[in-house]
């Protein structure tokens, strides 16, 4: 069987990027290939939060076991 996986090598070991199909404690063959680096961004969890734009109510965090918990609100006029 043959699975590619990319990897990321910090100086000791290969860190894989996404998680092999195979059991722990298995016996592998490797070969190496280098390729381009995988960009990282270093996002704030604000910066990450704005930018998956979310759309949701502006009392949100008033009311946020409300929403929850899907329990009934009443809304001021």
């Amino acid at each position: 069987m043959t699975q590619p996986i990319e990897a990321i090598f910090d100086g000791k070991v290969f860190r894989p990027t996404q998680k092999p199909q195979i059991v722990p404690n298995t016996c592998v063959s490797i070969i190496i290939e280098k390729t381009s680096p995988v960009e990282k961004k270093n996002l704030s969890f604000l910066k990450t939060a704005r930018s998956l734009n979310l759309d949701g109510p502006r009392d949100w965090s008033q009311n946020l076991e409300t929403y929850l918990y899907e329990k009934k609100i009443q809304h001021e006029s």
